[in-house]
């Protein structure tokens, strides 16, 4: 049963570039605010929000830009910003037609009584100066029923590495705002699909969290299983299939480095890094029995996790290392159990009708998602830990694998269409919903698109790059 396994393709590696960011300056108004968001509550009440177009400063280098076929960074880094905060379904960014002040004086000190008038409760501003080949990017966010300032940042780096300026002000916004970190700073590794479903073309792909910026990882002439990211780095764990037999592999995105972890006959689930980015998490099948089994990264110890003459599949950790969850069929079909990360105290979580599988243990540690079948429809849901309040996000004819984002609000997955009496009308999309049930949309892909997997946020991974 299709929750059990999915197959993909491997091949060459390439180099995601690095970003050389440098905050030169950050200040935080303390003050009390007026705006309030309640992130618990999706999309019903989003915040009006004005996002200024930042204004361009004088250049003193313009092939800078031509070199980027970029006619106004400022304009498109504001865009960047606004289409972020729209699909977060947090926010509505209210039409730059009706904003009353320019961009440049709105940034030196907005006039609050204007954009008060077009109902606006935040206000971002900002503008870009490039300046010996070097972007620098200034940008404001202003309280608009305070009438007060309430954080102000700058940035440096090189002009190519914009958009990524946007989605890091986006983040500060989103955390400046709801008080939780925010995930737009992310990238999203999948499997890039084409042609018939009786014969798919599949790749490993990897873009920007908002599609952009796609890099294709694999050539799609072997099949993988399932790629994860390492929570702590920009490494990499899929399951090539070599000669017909399972391989874990180690993919390094940032230097292209491959490494073969160990040949794994009769692999059951791909693996998963833990918490700590030092084991592999994974299942297979020995001597007719599928167990759970870890792998120390560094002195290729395996370990065996499960003993039991079930099936025990899918594991995933919880972000503090200390449990596990996964996939069981030793109550006589699918549910979800949970036990301590040395395979003791072995607990059953899930008690609904149907099968439930794919569990991912949420960054937050507070919620598992995972996906059921129930009556033949498919649903994307979520659960505490210890099973009890179980929600169903999302039903459809086919979906799984779900990914958190990194601040564990959104959930990403994908979902499969019917094919008609000849075989047609197949296909493979992504989408995300909000940890309410809000908020459902498809996640943009240059082609069909399955099992996804969410990294952590890249400024998380390039600490030593930033200076303040």
């Amino acid at each position: 049963f299709k929750f059990w396994c999915s197959w993909y393709a491997w091949g060459i590696m390439i180099k995601i570039f690095n970003l050389t960011l440098f905050v030169i300056f950050f200040s935080i108004t303390k003050a009390n605010s007026l705006i309030e968001i309640d992130i618990t509550r999706g999309n019903l009440d989003p915040l009006p929000i004005a996002v200024s177009p930042l204004f361009q400063d004088e250049i003193s280098n313009k092939n800078s830009i031509s070199e980027l076929k970029i006619e106004n960074i400022g304009s498109e880094i504001s865009s960047v910003v606004e289409n972020n905060l729209k699909t977060s379904g947090l926010f509505n960014p209210l039409s730059k037609d009706a904003f009353l002040q320019k961009p440049d004086i709105a940034h030196l000190k907005p006039r609050f009584e204007d954009w008060a008038l077009i109902k606006a409760q935040a206000l971002i501003t900002g503008k870009v100066t490039i300046e010996n080949k070097k972007l620098k990017v200034e940008f404001r966010l202003w309280d608009i029923l305070a009438g007060r300032e309430m954080m102000a940042l700058a940035f440096t780096t090189v002009p190519s590495n914009w958009r990524r300026v946007g989605h890091i002000i986006s983040d500060k916004v989103y955390e400046r705002l709801t008080g939780e970190k925010g995930y737009f700073d992310t990238r999203v590794i999948y499997v890039s699909e084409e042609g018939p479903k009786t014969a798919r073309v599949k790749k490993l792909a990897i873009m920007d969290q908002d599609g952009f910026n796609t890099k294709y990882l694999t050539l799609g002439n072997e099949l993988v299983l399932t790629p994860r990211f390492n929570p702590t780095n920009q490494m990499v764990t899929y399951l090539s299939y070599f000669r017909n037999l399972p391989r874990v592999y180690l993919l390094d995105i940032e230097t292209g480095i491959q490494e073969v972890v160990g040949d794994f006959p009769g692999m059951t689930f791909a693996p998963r890094f833990s918490p700590d980015g030092k084991k592999i998490i994974m299942s297979f099948a020995k001597d007719g029995n599928s167990d759970i089994y870890t792998m120390d990264l560094e002195n290729r110890i395996v370990e065996r996790i499960t003993n039991h003459p079930s099936i025990d599949t899918s594991p995933s950790y919880s972000p503090d290392g200390k449990y596990i969850c996964f996939n069981s069929d030793r109550s006589g079909y699918q549910q979800i159990y949970i036990m301590k990360s040395d395979g003791s105290n072995v607990k059953r979580i899930s008690f609904g009708k149907g099968l439930y599988g794919t569990p991912v243990w949420s960054p937050r540690g507070d919620l598992i998602a995972f996906t059921k079948l129930h009556k033949g429809k498919f649903y994307i849901g979520v659960m505490r830990t210890n099973g009890k309040g179980e929600r169903l996000l999302t039903e459809n004819f086919y979906q799984e694998a779900p990914s958190w984002s990194p601040n564990g609000r959104v959930l990403i997955f994908y979902r499969e269409t019917k094919t008609d009496e000849k075989g047609e009308g197949f296909t493979a999309k992504l989408w995300s919903i909000d940890l309410t049930g809000y908020n459902e949309r498809q996640v943009s892909t240059e082609t069909d698109a399955s099992d996804p997997s969410w990294s952590s946020l890249l400024s998380n991974w390039q600490k030593k790059l930033i200076n303040p």
